[in-house]
């Protein structure tokens, strides 16, 4: 076998392990990722006047100590209790939980580019939470189409999360009326 072979067969067991690892992925955090960053928003929302930037950096921050948390109790939980967690686990552990910290990636962009849409401070918290429940629709939506569901449970999912998407307005504007 020649060295262009070898490197030829290691591409494609990669590329296999990648499509695996997409087959079986879970996006549970994505929709608890973008649920939380909804959540943010409508916490930020009842402080009043605030500058987009630490908005934009308490979205992150918060969803990165959630993600550490979501690994921390995945790893040592569930895990510790039979064996400690390799190099390995770990790593696949932290790439199955970050969709929480992905999720927080568009509302935060939302307000990043408010500015430039000439929103104001209410404009801003609403882009950014309509933003995160699209989110949360979007990867509830992704992650019944990539089990396979049905077109009937795929838009099952989808309205039971537009559901939890209208509490999310409904809290907000009850907190800040």
């Amino acid at each position: 076998m020649t060295a262009g072979e070898t490197g030829a067969g290691r591409s494609t067991d990669r590329r296999e392990r990648r499509a695996a690892l997409r087959a079986h992925a879970d996006y549970t955090g994505g929709v608890y990722g973008s649920m939380l960053a909804a959540s943010v928003v409508i916490g930020a929302g009842t402080l009043g006047s605030f500058p987009r930037a630490e908005l934009v950096l308490l979205l992150l921050l918060t969803s990165l100590v959630f993600w550490i948390a979501h690994v921390h109790a995945e790893l040592f939980g569930a895990r510790l209790a039979r064996r400690t967690p390799d190099r390995r686990v770990i790593l696949r552990v932290c790439r199955e939980e970050w969709p929480i910290v992905k999720a927080a990636v568009p509302p935060a962009a939302a307000i990043a580019v408010s500015p430039v849409l000439g929103l104001d401070v209410q404009g801003t918290l609403w882009l950014a939470l309509s933003v995160a429940v699209a989110g949360q629709v979007g990867w509830s939506v992704a992650a019944a189409h990539r089990a396979g569901a049905s077109r009937r449970l795929v838009a099952t999912t989808a309205t039971v999360n537009v559901l939890l998407g209208l509490v999310i307005v409904v809290v907000k504007i009850a907190v800040t009326h």
